[in-house]
Parts: structure tokens; sequence; C-alpha cells
């Protein structure tokens, strides 16, 4: 997959393609329906998408907690998964905030990219001040020789599918109905820290990641799915992963700890995609280490458990 960062200087060869147009954060069904019109629509186009980064949220609110589900190199990721041959990624800045509606249409889609059609959701909106809605896309694509899609909002039974309705899932620590939503585990992905050895001295070595930017899913232990993506160790492991501020440990900063069942080997420097698949349990104090070690046993045994069974 092809990551394009600039609309003002494309390549032809990088012009004409079927895109889907969004934030996509967390990639859930709804998004992936998004994507698939744009591949049916034109078939013989490149299929991209075109997205954001930063979130605009976090340019309008840099100071609001942390609310993504995914940082950009797992969206990038999770994209290429899809079939997508081209991500234009572009910088969310005052100038792009800035663009009316009809020069977001004309100056990065029609003139800048030079897109051959485009899918947006039915609750889209584009430009300054999100003024811009669906319905004037369309217009603009017939003004402009862009054809338009206008995809319905995806549901479930009892809710529409999305990134808030994930959010309110994870935070109370339901990863399972989380992933209904997504179409895949939530994973939290990034690079293996050094940490404090705790887990190693416990019997349990972790790998440590940050969760920093990220929503933080309800606090505690996980049985997890976890893909190791690059070194000599990559591949896929079952696991138990905690995540949290560490209270038995006075910790302060919220991260993500992660044992690999049957796994020996230095995982520092690595990249780790860890899947939440169950909620065991919230974050506890003991009255000592013992009493810590017995409870991590169970833990794991019952991860492994749950695991075997999917």
């Amino acid at each position: 997959m092809q990551i394009i960062r600039d609309f003002q200087f494309v390549e032809p060869e990088d012009r004409g393609a079927s895109v889907a147009i969004g934030n996509f954060d967390g990639i859930h069904v709804g998004h992936q329906s998004v994507i698939e019109l744009a591949r049916s629509v034109a078939p013989d186009a490149p299929l991209g998408v075109l997205t954001f980064e930063p979130h605009p949220r976090e340019y309008f609110a840099p100071a609001a907690p942390p609310f993504r589900l995914m940082r950009d190199t797992a969206r990038a990721h999770r994209l290429e998964k899809l079939g997508v041959e081209k991500l234009y990624e572009l910088p969310f800045n005052a100038s792009l905030a800035g663009l009316s509606p009809e020069e977001f249409a004309r100056n990065v889609i029609c003139d800048g990219l030079g897109l051959s059609h485009v899918v947006v959701g039915a609750d889209f909106c584009f430009g300054k001040g999100r003024s811009g809605t669906a319905d004037d896309m369309i217009r603009f694509g017939k003004e402009m020789g862009f054809g338009v899609t206008i995809a319905p909002l995806m549901e479930r039974s009892d809710d529409v599918v999305s990134s808030t309705a994930i959010r309110k899932a994870l935070t109370d620590g339901r990863p399972r109905d989380a992933a209904a939503m997504l179409g895949h585990w939530h994973r939290i992905e990034g690079e293996v820290i050094g940490g404090e050895q705790r887990g190693r001295e416990l019997g349990f070595p972790t790998a440590n990641m940050s969760i920093e930017g990220l929503h933080p899913p309800k606090f505690g232990v996980y049985a997890v799915l976890v893909d190791v993506l690059d070194g000599p160790h990559q591949g896929s492991y079952h696991g138990a992963a905690s995540v949290g501020v560490r209270p038995m440990f006075n910790g302060e900063i919220p991260n993500i700890e992660t044992f690999l069942f049957d796994f020996s080997g230095d995982l520092y420097g690595s990249t780790l995609s860890v899947g939440l698949v169950d909620y065991l349990r919230p974050e506890m104090t003991f009255d000592g280490l013992d009493g810590l070690i017995a409870q991590m046993d169970t833990d794991c045994d019952k991860a492994r458990a749950l695991l075997a069974a999917l």
C-alpha cells in the first residue's frame, strides 16, 4: 500500500482512484462497508482511502482526554489488510481546516488528488466549520466531474455502529461487543519499551507498551491474542495482559503489559499488536507478592481456556 501525504504534488499514476473518505478510527464494520463500496462502484480504479492526521478532533481540542481507538500506523496496517492500494493521509492543519466545502472539493478532491469517485457516509460533514454535507458533495461532484456515492449508516439490532459505541463497550470492559462492531478484535499496537522488570522477577516477564494518546479500555486483566509484527520472534501468540496503572506498585501512567504464553525471547524494540478478547478482572492490590503471583496463575489459566475455545 502506498501512503500519500500531500494533495498538491501528486504523481499522475496516483490520480484516478476510487476513494472512501473519513477519519476511520477503529475501521469498524461501517467503515469497512464504505471502503467496500468504493471498491465496487469503480472496480477498475485503484482503491483508496482519504483520511487525516492528526484526527481533526485532536487538532481542535488538543487538551481533551485521549479518544483514539488506533494510532495512524495501526490504521494503515488494517487498511492494507483490507486491500487498500492508496492511503491519502493528509496533514490536518490550519490551511486544510480553513477550506470551505467547495474549496475542499475543488482543491483537494478534484484538482489536487484527481479522484475519480468518492464514497462518504450519510452523516459525512466536511469543510470549514463542518458546514458541508453529503448532499453538497453530490452537487460538487456533478459540477467538477467526479462520482459520488453515499453509504448508509450501518446499524445493529440495538444501535448504530460507531466509534463512540465502541469506546463505550471498551470503557465498560466488553471487548467482545466492541469486536462485534469492529469486525475484528480491538487491538493496541506499539513498540515494546523498557519497564521495571517486575514481571520477570515474579516469573511472568511482560512486554510493556504505552497507550498514550489512545482511548483507555477498562483497567484490568484481559485474555489477549498477540501478533509480533517484526523481529526474530514474528508470529502469533496467546497471552494475558494487564491494562492500567499497576496499583500494587503505585504506578501513575497507564500502559499495557502483556505476558505471552509458552514464549521465550527478547521483544524489546519489536512492534506488537495486542487484541483484547475477554475482560478477566479489575486491577487489584494484594497483601504480598505471593497473593499476586497466585492470582496471576489463575488469570493465565482462565485466559488459556478462553483462548483455546476460539
